[in-house]
């Protein structure tokens, strides 16, 4: 069974996951190998252009993505 999910791209998509305070999973992209789930952060506490910062871990948005799991329909 396969889990669908939302990537927060932009500032716009953290900051709803931010108002929603709902669990962000943290994806470990590195060129040329399938993604991998680096953390099972949480809420989002704060972010800039460069950093989001989830359960009281830092991560560069350069080097990491950012998603939520979607609702069954």
């Amino acid at each position: 069974m396969n889990t669908a999910y939302k990537v927060l791209s932009s500032d716009a998509d953290i900051f709803a996951a931010a108002l929603a305070q709902v669990k962000v999973y943290v994806v470990q992209l590195v060129e040329g190998k399938p993604h991998v789930i680096a953390d099972y952060a949480g809420p989002v506490q704060k972010w800039t252009p460069e950093y989001v910062l989830l359960a009281g871990m830092t991560y560069r948005r350069d080097e990491f993505e950012f998603r939520v799991r979607l609702p069954k329909k």
